[in-house]
């Protein structure tokens, strides 16, 4: 639905923990074709209070699995950001939002455009 909000005048921008190789990486990997910002040491996670410390059994299994959060974000914290989305005006206020502790529950992409129409007087 990217092509739907873009053609709102919307723009998305995915922000990840990983350092900016990483995320170059994951833009490829994916042939994603919107922004994928870094965000060292989650300090934009932070400030939304999003940011969360893997317990050690969790940290074994990410480990157990190859997945090394110290390398892919730089950092020795083992931190990692709840998934949120947030529909933002351009003069910063946040007009819709959803976060979820299950990392599997995302903002429907639909909503998404709906929330961008709501902004744009579209619907």
């Amino acid at each position: 639905m990217l092509e739907e909000i873009e053609k709102l005048g919307a723009q998305l921008v995915a922000i990840s923990p990983q350092v900016p190789d990483g995320s170059q990486t994951t833009v490829e990997k994916n042939g994603l074709t919107f922004q994928v910002l870094s965000d060292a040491g989650n300090a934009v996670a932070r400030k939304f209070g999003l940011v969360f410390s893997l317990p050690q059994d969790v940290k074994d299994v990410y480990l157990g699995l190859g997945i090394d959060l110290a390398k892919a974000n730089g950092d020795a914290a083992w931190e990692l950001p709840l998934p949120a989305t947030y529909i933002i005006e351009r003069d910063g206020t946040i007009r819709d939002r959803f976060v979820n502790e299950d990392y599997v529950r995302r903002m429907e992409p639909g909503d998404i455009v709906n929330a961008v129409r709501r902004l744009h007087g579209a619907e």
